[in-house]
């Protein structure tokens, strides 16, 4: 599966400073140290349904740890899957009397699209969960072989028990997990499960289902959290830098694969930092698919509102808070893009090297960009209202809204 195109980077003078990130498991503030190469992983989507703003915000963030990366001179290794069968998809596709594979297609071209809009940087690695069960399989295997896991009906399913990390991730209660299996994909009344938090590595084919030869596991299709770990392990290994996604994916989903990949290999942890973006609410509630409370990007495109206007409104709030999507939130972007753009479009200003160091240390802070953004806006406030000479000044301001807030003037 191909990703999309890349947007270029301008370089800026200097260099960026060294990430400290929010980490979920340790619910502190750590500083990353990745070496030339920084890896990172982030859970992509499930395409039954087109790019809503709560996906984009989840992007955007991640796509601010490239950046920040990319500024303090290291190469980025960055993997993102699609989860292309799983039961969402498949009831959507029955549902709309759809073929469920053209259904994945569509929406993940569409995903594409709005990404490139967006000037989200593509991973160097975008793989389906349904090209990945060639390695999926074997990791199942070892699993059930090693005791981990064990069969029920034909499915298979991870013992939690087998790993002492478990729980490591999320931080949460047993009854706490419970609620949330049962919010979130999971079966916790099933009867015969050696325990109610038990996740399925593998689903025994089902009639009118689509399935693939599992090997000894008989035909059947991957489970989601086994999907991400195999993927994970096989391009970046363990112990990599930055397992991301939405907050709704600490538990299970993160718990889960970090609990399969450490009883896979014996190592701990399987990411340094488990990194969270927030929700994005809509009258009041989180925007999900299933309350169908969406605002979707590629809806706000057609509608002609500016790529750029959409990601500064998702820039004004901080990657980890919980947020509302209104009119004003849109409208107030459009209007800080224009004032942004005629404060660039001046063929001079006021020096702005000290502006680029502080979107650098605004966003090393825990991608603090609402800062960066009030720090841009101070810059065009007093360009505005004087007559600056620095003839590089505009240019310079528009390179480091373009390499560090991913925002084009």
């Amino acid at each position: 599966m191909h990703a999309w195109p890349a947007s270029e980077v301008p370089a800026l003078p200097g260099k960026g400073r060294d990430l400290q990130i929010h980490d979920t498991a340790t619910q502190g503030t750590i500083t990353l140290d990745p070496g030339p190469v920084a890896r990172i992983y982030v859970c992509g989507i499930t395409p039954y349904d087109a790019t809503h703003i709560g996906h984009a915000a989840t992007y955007n963030a991640f796509d601010l740890v490239q950046r920040v990366w990319l500024d303090n001179k290291r190469q980025v290794h960055y993997v993102q899957n699609v989860t292309d069968v799983d039961d969402p998809l498949l009831e959507r596709a029955l549902r709309d009397g759809h073929d469920w594979t053209e259904l994945a297609e569509r929406e993940t071209a569409l995903f594409r699209e709005d990404m490139t809009a967006l000037r989200m940087l593509p991973p160097q690695h975008y793989i389906g969960a349904v090209e990945a069960i060639p390695g999926i399989v074997p990791l199942v295997e070892r699993l059930r072989d090693a005791g981990a896991a064990y069969e029920l009906d034909g499915d298979v399913y991870f013992s939690v028990e087998s790993d002492p990390h478990f729980g490591g991730v999320s931080n949460l209660d047993a009854q706490a997990m419970r609620l949330l299996s049962a919010e979130r994909g999971g079966d916790p009344d099933r009867p015969g499960k050696k325990n109610p938090l038990d996740p399925m590595l593998w689903m025994a084919a089902r009639p009118g289902e689509p399935s693939w030869d599992g090997g000894s596991l008989g035909r059947g299709r991957p489970g989601w959290h086994i999907e991400c770990v195999a993927i994970a392990l096989d391009h970046l290994g363990m112990g990599f830098d930055i397992q991301g996604g939405g907050s709704d994916l600490a538990f299970p989903h993160h718990e889960m694969g970090a609990s399969h990949a450490q009883v896979l290999t014996g190592e701990a942890p399987m990411a340094k930092a488990y990194v969270h973006a927030g929700m994005v609410a809509l009258h009041g509630e989180k925007m999900s698919k299933s309350k169908g409370n969406l605002v979707f990007v590629s809806a706000l495109r057609r509608a002609g509102v500016d790529p750029a206007a959409i990601r500064l409104a998702l820039l004004a709030h901080h990657y980890r808070a919980d947020w509302e999507w209104t009119d004003e939130v849109l409208a107030e972007a459009v209007a800080r893009l224009e004032r942004w753009r005629a404060a660039v479009s001046r063929p001079d200003g006021l020096p702005a090297d000290a502006l680029v160091e502080e979107v650098r240390e605004a966003l090393s802070k825990d991608l603090d960009a609402p800062a960066a953004l009030a720090a841009v806006d101070r810059w065009v406030d007093a360009q505005n209202a004087s007559d600056g000479d620095d003839e590089s000044a505009p240019g310079l301001v528009s390179r480091t809204v373009d390499a560090l807030l991913g925002v084009a003037l």
